[in-house]
Formats: C-alpha cells, sequence, structure tokens
C-alpha cells in the first residue's frame, strides 16, 4: 500500500450541490443527534433543531414522552413553532391560521373546525390531519432522529460506533444518560462538517496546533489518533493528575469505569455528526448541525456526575482543555476552508499513513452518495 493516500477533491468541500445531495442521503435517511433529553424534562418544552433540510420540532408530551414532527402545521405550511426553543401548556399552535395540536401531534383545533368534513362529508380525521412524526429513539441521554421512511437498525448505530473501544459495553460503564451538562458551548464554525469530522479523527496534527493536549497525553506526540488504537485509547502523562488544562486533579473516576479505563482517554464518532470524548472523570459530547457547505454549528457538552456539579467544585479547568482544543481545531478548519475551493486543491490532497483511517471515512461519504444515484 503507498504511504500516500488521496483524499477527496476539494469540491466535496464547496459544492452547493454535492451539499443538498449530503442532505438527502446522510443527514436525512441516517440517525441524527439531535438534544440533551434532559433539556426537555418539563411537558411543553421543545425545541427546533434543522436535520438536513427539514425543520424538526421535538416536545416532551404531557404523559412524560419524547416526540419529534416536523415542523410544519399541516393546514398551509407554515412552520409551527419559529422559536427555536421554549415552553408550551397544553398545545402547539400555528401562528398562521390557529390550527392547533396536541403535544402528541394530534389535531385539537381549528377556526370553524366543525364545518370541515372531508370529501364523503364526515368530520376531518383529526389523527390524519395531525402533525407529521419523525421516528425517534435516545441513547447516551441524547434524542437521535431518523428522517427516512423506513430507519436503519439502531443497533448497527450503537456496533460501528463503540468498535473502536473494543469492548460492546464500555461506554455502559461511563453512565452518560445519567451524567448532567456541566457546562454548554455552542461554536459557529465557517467550514465543512467533513473537514471538522475529519480533524477530530486524526491526530497528525495534535502537536502542531494543541499544546495544552499534547501535555496530558504526550503519545498524541506520535501522531497517532486515539481511535485508531481499538480498546486502548491513550494514557496520560505519568505526572498528569487529571484531564484539565494543566494536568491537575480533576474528580472522582465515575463508578461504573474499570481499572483499565482509568488514566486513559477514548474518542469515539458515531457518524455522521457526533463526537464523544470518554475521560475518567467526565465526558464530552459534541453534537455538529451542518447549516451550509461552509457552515456548520457545533455544540459542545461537558457532563458530569451530579453530585460533582452540586457539590461546587471549580470545573474551569477541566473545562478550559477541550474549550481549548476545540478553538485551536475549529480555528484549523476554518484556515483550510477557503482553500478547498483552490485549483491547487482540485485534486485533492493527500492522507500520511497516520491519518489513513480517514479513508474509511471518505469511502462511507462516496458510499452514502452513491447509492442515492
Amino acid at each position: 500500500m503507498s504511504a500516500l493516500l488521496a483524499t477527496l477533491p476539494g469540491h466535496y468541500y464547496t459544492s452547493g450541490d454535492l451539499f443538498a445531495a449530503e442532505q438527502a442521503n446522510i443527514f436525512e435517511s441516517r440517525w441524527f443527534c439531535t438534544v440533551r433529553s434532559a433539556d426537555l424534562a418539563e411537558p411543553g418544552r421543545f425545541r427546533k433543531v434543522q436535520v438536513g433540510r427539514e425543520s424538526v420540532l421535538l416536545v416532551r408530551g404531557r404523559d412524560g414522552l419524547l416526540r419529534a414532527f416536523l415542523n410544519v402545521c399541516r393546514h398551509r405550511g407554515a412552520q409551527l413553532c419559529t422559536e427555536s426553543e421554549g415552553q408550551v401548556r397544553r398545545s402547539l399552535r400555528c401562528p398562521y391560521h390557529s390550527w392547533t395540536y396536541g403535544l402528541d401531534g394530534r389535531l385539537m383545533a381549528a377556526p370553524n373546525i366543525g364545518t370541515l368534513t372531508d370529501d364523503a362529508g364526515s368530520p376531518i380525521d383529526r389523527q390524519r390531519y395531525g402533525l407529521v412524526p419523525v421516528a425517534l429513539t435516545e441513547w447516551l441521554g441524547y434524542a437521535w432522529v431518523c428522517l427516512a421512511d423506513v430507519p436503519p437498525p439502531f443497533e448497527d448505530v450503537v456496533a460501528e460506533a463503540t468498535a473502536t473501544l473494543g469492548d460492546a459495553d464500555a461506554i455502559n460503564r461511563y453512565g452518560i444518560g445519567g451524567l448532567d451538562v456541566g457546562h454548554r458551548v455552542v461554536y459557529e464554525v465557517a467550514a465543512n462538517w467533513k473537514l471538522i469530522v475529519e480533524n477530530f479523527m486524526e491526530c497528525y496534527h495534535c502537536s502542531s496546533i494543541h499544546p495544552e493536549l499534547v501535555g496530558v497525553l504526550p503519545e498524541f506526540t506520535k501522531g497517532v489518533a486515539a481511535q485508531a488504537n481499538v480498546g486502548r485509547g491513550a494514557e496520560f502523562g505519568s505526572q498528569v493528575q487529571g484531564f484539565t488544562v494543566d494536568g491537575a486533579a480533576g474528580f472522582g473516576r465515575l463508578p461504573g469505569l474499570t481499572e483499565d479505563q482509568d488514566r486513559r482517554y477514548y474518542a469515539i464518532t458515531v457518524k455522521p455528526t457526533v463526537f464523544v470524548n470518554l475521560v475518567p472523570d467526565h465526558v464530552i459530547f459534541h453534537r455538529m448541525y451542518p447549516l451550509a457547505a461552509d457552515r456548520t454549528v457545533v455544540e459542545c457538552d461537558w457532563l458530569y456526575p451530579r453530585d460533582v456539579l452540586n457539590s461546587g467544585q471549580d470545573m474551569s479547568r477541566s473545562v478550559e482543555l477541550f474549550h481549548r482544543v476545540n478553538e485551536q481545531d475549529f480555528a484549523a478548519c476554518e484556515r483550510t476552508q477557503p482553500a478547498m475551493s483552490s485549483r491547487a486543491y482540485r485534486n485533492g490532497g493527500v492522507l500520511v499513513p497516520a491519518e489513513h483511517h480517514l479513508a474509511v471515512f471518505h469511502e462511507w461519504v462516496l458510499s452514502r452518495l452513491a447509492a442515492a444515484v
């Protein structure tokens, strides 16, 4: 095998047509991570999320169930909720003509609804004219939706994502669903979503732009990503006490972890838009919302046990490490994005051996696009 493998050509990162194809055949056909379920804990709490070309509304019902619907009124197609998030009491009311839906999506009311009939003269079917549902499942404390008519098995998503841990149950021992958000940052990144995925998956750049990270994980100076070390992760430096910006002690080890998971950093990618960083005392969870060929929103949660948050302990050094990593990574992606339209990158670039696993991601993208042809 050649030491240098080809990357995707530059137009895969700039073309509006290709981005539209990705919206249809990746974001709208795969399971897509939307919100932290606990953010919508109370009945009537809702959030609007862009999934591909569709606006999706997630809302907690009065029965306690979390549901997802297309954010479209069935009357004349107005967007039902224009706010990004909020709270309603018992129903969702279209601001255009006042068609009103229950939190379970059923049509509840409309002006002169008693006079509305179908072709047979019967009262309109309120279930039939309810909101269009979207498949939803929950994993790791987050709500994942799929717009496909027949969603792929979610078990396949879990199996593929956790394969780099070398142990199917390893991720469960972190108890991610039971952790709480201690800090959240939303980043606006002027770069294509694939550049961000590629950056996260490789560590050839780590010694160049991540001094704080390699200070905690010195083996990253060799350029080998944690995801390439199946089942092993990356070991903390011998003088490092915790996963903090200065290597000082963090918090107590998460209760479910084994000795083998202590003092190690693991990372997984859940295609297409999620990165999970696993360390002994907390979890860092990224989810991306690709909005254009050159614009991506990344929402990053730092997750901790509730007793740590309630204790009032200072989390700033714990948060600051990966906040700096994020800012360094996203700045690199933004420096790269303009060059994707250069004639110098018309045929793409190259992957060195430490980056060869990125070719698998490229093949996955190409296979998804080819399947639509």
